[in-house]
């Protein structure tokens, strides 16, 4: 019998390659828009996945309760992947992390209603990062303290989500197992123009923004791989109550930069080469209120280790360059680059 899967947040980056994947193992998928006008957008974007008569849309929204129960019922599994982007603003930051957290619950209510077999959240590596004073590596024991200034409102956002979720899955999950995945900076072939999400980075670099590059780094998870790990810890007997750290390589954003450079030749002219000292991105702080956050990421490369994936749910990331070049190509390829 075929199996359904609800995933949340249907015309985004993540969403979309988990969906298309579900579709082409021979999952039935229902999925999640916030404006019913995002549907057509999203079936063309997985019109070559095989998803006639097996993909069903409905509309949730994360800060509302109606349509969960109904998006969920007769769900099998469901993959929440929808989290809010953006707002750096107080009001927003207070929206935006009430939409996370809340619409977090609001799924995991209705599929534990719905008696769903297993629930996987994506969340974030930054809610398995230690502070800024240790030295130590991040693993999946590690739970990160909301209150720590290195965290930016959406990785706020990310972290008190999943520590909700936890909590409301040990007090009331009944038959319902979860699992978590932590990705890091989420690249790859795009599907839609819409909702890149960290996407925007490369897009950034590929329009010569910024002028200079400022010394920060990404530990990158490729999308392909993060939409294999989801149904594997959907899948697996071992993921059940387990957090599951999914990053590949590490790359300076000059790497990055230099790789698009290398690979792409002319369509690459754009991309800076030069960088931009610790000293002048802190002078530009005041004037450029989106770098503030960036302070304490200046020069830093956490250490942190996806071994758990690797070992449990067989994680074979693909080369970190492969996968930026694999999103420059893609983003070129569309109108919206």
């Amino acid at each position: 019998m075929v199996e359904t899967v609800l995933v949340t947040g249907g015309n985004g980056f993540v969403a979309g390659w988990c969906i298309r994947t579900l579709l082409q193992r021979g999952y039935a998928v229902r999925t999640t828009v916030r404006n019913p006008a995002k549907e057509a957008p999203a079936r063309l974007a997985l019109a070559d996945a095989g998803s006639s008569g097996r993909l069903a849309f409905f509309t949730a929204d994360l800060t509302i309760d109606e349509g969960w129960d109904a998006a969920v019922a007769g769900s099998d599994y469901v993959l929440h992947v929808a989290s809010p982007l953006g707002g750096g603003e107080a009001g927003e930051r207070d929206a935006m992390i009430a939409a996370a957290r809340d619409g977090t619950l609001r799924v995991l209510r209705a599929a534990v209603k719905a008696r769903v077999k297993r629930v996987v959240m994506t969340s974030a590596a930054a809610a398995a990062r230690a502070s800024l004073s240790s030295d130590g590596i991040s693993d999946e024991t590690v739970w990160a303290d909301p209150k720590d200034p290195q965290f930016d409102v959406y990785r706020v956002s990310k972290i008190l989500a999943e520590q909700a979720a936890w909590d409301y899955i040990k007090t009331a999950g009944g038959s319902t197992e979860f699992s978590t995945i932590l990705p890091g900076a989420v690249f790859g072939p795009i599907l839609t123009a819409e909702n890149l999400g960290s996407v925007k980075i490369i897009q950034g670099l590929l329009q010569g923004r910024p002028p200079a590059l400022p010394r920060l780094g990404f530990w990158i998870t490729d999308v392909r791989d993060l939409a294999e790990l989801h149904i594997r810890a959907m899948t697996s007997s071992k993921a059940a109550g387990e957090r599951f750290i999914a990053a590949g390589e590490f790359m300076w954003m000059a790497d990055i930069a230099s790789t698009l450079r290398a690979q792409l030749g002319t369509a690459a002219e754009k991309v800076p080469s030069r960088r931009l000292p610790d000293f002048v991105v802190k002078l530009l702080m005041p004037f450029m209120p989106n770098l503030r956050t960036l302070a304490p990421l200046l020069g830093r490369q956490f250490s942190l280790t996806a071994d758990k994936a690797r070992r449990i749910l067989s994680f074979s990331p693909l080369p970190a360059r492969t996968t930026v070049v694999d999103c420059a190509r893609s983003l070129l390829a569309t109108s919206g680059s």
